[in-house]
């Protein structure tokens, strides 16, 4: 795999010699080369036309999300298996750590016709801690989701979301073979929605706080599914 390093980041706003001005530019651009290279750069994928409405992911800006992710955190349902419950600095810690990661992991709001109604991780999964709980392949991607509020559950949404949003990593990332997720096999409903968006149950996993079904939806069977 290509590396993202960066010798002398001077170098790479056209200067020979070292320039505050040119870290600060190698700063910026170090994370967005990372997520170019191991997700295919999910703030371009675009909006797509859904059964319930043109739907877009749109990567995570703390500045404007922060307080509208903390609020869906707090939710019952939310807190129960997110476990993120607490002011706005429980969530901000969990999203810190992707978004000053190495780029294996992009925290994503959904928008739904415009308006924000989901939050979805897109990861590496064969670079996760997940990798070690089941036989990963090269750029297996995984996706995580939360429907905010209950006017957005109850009614298949999740289903045509999970289908739509592993569609557009099959679409855009054209060396992921399989798209993968691990819900807890207590949320009946998660599990429902990824066996009726096409992902077949792989097996269960115990995995750190949970056992989990693992889901996997083929590229090779995107059509028959």
């Amino acid at each position: 795999m290509p590396s993202t390093e960066i010798e002398n980041p001077a170098h790479v706003a056209g200067h020979t010699t070292a320039h505050p001005a040119a870290f600060r530019f190698a700063a910026r651009l170090l994370p967005l080369l990372a997520e170019a290279e191991l997700l295919d750069s999910p703030a371009g994928w675009g909006s797509v036309t859904t059964p319930a409405g043109a739907f877009r992911l749109e990567p995570i800006r703390l500045g404007r999300d922060l307080e509208l992710l903390t609020r869906w955190m707090n939710e019952p349902d939310a807190a129960a298996h997110w476990e993120l419950a607490g002011p706005a600095s429980v969530t901000a810690a969990h999203l810190r750590a992707q978004l000053d990661g190495d780029g294996s992991s992009t925290p994503c709001i959904g928008y739904l016709d415009g308006t924000p109604m989901s939050y979805w991780e897109i990861y590496r999964a064969d670079l996760d801690p997940l990798a070690r709980h089941y036989r990963a392949h090269p750029h297996d991607t995984g996706i995580h989701l939360l429907i905010a509020d209950g006017t957005h559950r109850g009614r298949g949404l999740g289903t045509t979301l999970l289908r739509t949003v592993a569609n557009l990593v099959l679409d855009n990332r054209p060396r992921c073979t399989r798209v993968i997720a691990e819900p807890d096999i207590r949320n009946t409903p998660s599990v429902s929605a990824f066996l009726a968006s096409g992902f077949r149950c792989s097996t269960e996993i115990e995995l750190p706080g949970k056992r989990a079904a693992l889901m996997i939806r083929e590229r090779a069977l995107r059509n028959l599914i």
